[in-house]
């Protein structure tokens, strides 16, 4: 077991405490749902653009692009570049959408479009991506301080679960943003201290770790072949990036429940553009960690032993053979715990374990925050108490954060063993969200569609979902029958399927109207 020096536990105590303290404080301006959802939509554009930014750098980015830019390349910084295309269209559209409605719901408008089925979809939808987004940042944060402390992940994640549950439970969604405010500078600080120690530590700095970059092509966006669609290509990525970032800012409640905690409609549109300035260039330095981190251990290459040796003793296997044939991309997610254990001085370990605590805690607390929300407007007060006071509506959003946040925790144990955060996150982000774009631009874009052909163009999407998802398991004797395109694409094709599948029933019902 490694034991972290007393500085920097006393760090990381003080953080945890801080941020239960700032859930305290602003418990005390929670006297209603209001407040408890919407801040009373107070809080200025720079602090809500902070937020959103640090919502979108989680602990998945600090942990898992590294990892992934040391096992491959750089090809996953095209879902950054990806963002201002989504911006526009949230900043044009989404923003004056969502503004010019007061619910604090993002799916109560798919009831009034299409009817009850179509806001229920949308939430089970949103609320199995929320569990699926915490899991994968309870295990990302987890896999960080057993490197660190040597102690169990399941244990890891139940302690800082508690303390993410209670301050997000007390605070409601100003301290949410607050605090994201403080984590958001705290896990930049932090990618530069790490950038930093190893630039010092490599022989030769910056000119090495371009050398051996360009050798291995590790600055690669992906080849750029128009044609190629079933392997990670930089237009895989982009279109994969363009349509979840636009499913964030369109569909996701995090996000909805900023524009209304921002004083008016110019102050979110300037939030959203805000985060994406800030997350694109900033990203870029944890994609710089990764190929920071391949060229030190390339050139310590007995370093990677040990952590060879963990990657094998966890999938059951041992002896030098297979450890030969172990790729970066196996090890990815260890180099960068195993070199903050090894390399990085006392007091700073802890200053960037706080760092990572802050990814995951701002994106889990949002979270928690949202689908609390998203359970009280849309399950608890549309099919269970409709005529709820707001008292007793405050008292089942605290619950319900509570409880959303211990489920979330529950998924992040059930993902232990997963070989890449980003993969894992990205695959089930795509399956759960494929749907919920697409019946939102339907609504928004093709105005006479109907409730029926909205509900014919979902049925068919999901099926085109669940097969793209599933067809793996068919027999090899039908292996034509197989999804040929990269996972990346289920959110793409997936929300296409419905929007065209929504638009073809209502041409042929009106064809079929005119000729009857």
């Amino acid at each position: 077991m490694n034991n972290l020096p007393v500085l920097d536990i006393s760090i990381i105590i003080i953080y945890l405490i801080a941020m239960v303290l700032v859930g305290v404080y602003f418990s005390r301006r929670n006297t209603s749902s209001d407040a408890y959802t919407k801040a009373a939509g107070k809080i200025p554009a720079w602090a809500i653009g902070i937020s959103l930014y640090a919502t979108f750098l989680s602990s998945n980015t600090f942990l898992g692009v590294p990892g992934k830019a040391f096992g491959s390349n750089w090809n996953a910084f095209v879902f950054s570049l990806s963002m201002p295309i989504a911006a526009w269209f949230a900043a044009k559209y989404f923003v004056p959408f969502y503004r010019s409605h007061t619910e604090v719901s993002a799916y109560t408008n798919l009831e009034k479009r299409f009817g009850r089925w179509a806001r229920s979809y949308a939430v089970i939808c949103f609320l199995l991506t929320q569990i699926a987004r915490m899991g994968s940042i309870f295990f990302g944060i987890s896999l960080t301080l057993q490197a660190l402390t040597g102690f169990d992940m399941a244990l890891i994640m139940i302690v800082t679960g508690v303390c993410i549950i209670v301050y997000t439970v007390l605070g409601g969604l100003e301290a949410v943003i607050w605090t994201e405010v403080a984590q958001g500078i705290l896990l930049t600080i932090g990618a530069l201290i790490i950038i930093g120690t190893l630039v010092y530590n490599i022989p030769g700095g910056v000119s090495t770790i371009v050398d051996i970059g360009i050798r291995d092509d590790k600055f690669s966006l992906g080849s750029f072949s128009l044609t190629d669609f079933s392997s990670s290509t930089f237009w895989v990525i982009l279109l994969y990036g363009v349509f979840i970032n636009m499913t964030n800012f369109g569909m996701d409640q995090n996000y909805v429940q900023r524009y209304h905690a921002a004083p008016n409609q110019k102050d979110a549109a300037k939030s959203v553009w805000m985060c994406v300035w800030l997350y694109v260039p900033i990203s870029l330095l944890f994609f710089i960690i990764g190929a920071c981190l391949y060229a030190y251990y390339d050139v310590n290459q007995d370093l990677l032993t040990p952590i060879k040796e963990q990657v094998l003793q966890e999938r059951g296997l041992n002896g030098s053979a297979v450890i030969g044939s172990l790729t970066p991309a196996d090890y990815g997610d260890k180099v960068l715990p195993n070199y903050m254990v090894t390399h990085i001085p006392v007091g700073i370990v802890g200053l960037i374990v706080s760092a990572i605590l802050a990814a995951a805690m701002s994106t889990i607390s949002s979270g928690m925050n949202a689908s609390a929300t998203v359970f009280t407007e849309d399950i608890y007060k549309r099919y269970i108490n409709p005529k709820t006071s707001d008292k007793q509506s405050l008292r089942i959003l605290l619950i319900g954060t509570g409880v959303f946040g211990t489920i979330g925790m529950l998924a992040g144990i059930a993902m232990i063993g997963v070989e890449s955060i980003l993969d894992a996150w990205w695959t089930l982000s795509g399956i759960f969200a494929g749907g919920m774009l697409g019946l939102f631009l339907l609504g928004l874009i093709s105005k006479k569609v109907k409730n029926n052909d909205a509900l014919i163009g979902t049925i068919i999407g999901i099926c085109v979902i669940l097969w793209m998802t599933f067809s793996y398991l068919i027999p090899d004797q039908y292996a034509y029958l197989r999804n040929p395109l990269h996972a990346n694409m289920i959110i793409v094709v997936g929300t296409l399927s419905i929007f065209l599948a929504g638009n073809l029933s209502r041409k042929l019902r009106e064809k079929a109207k005119e000729q009857g």
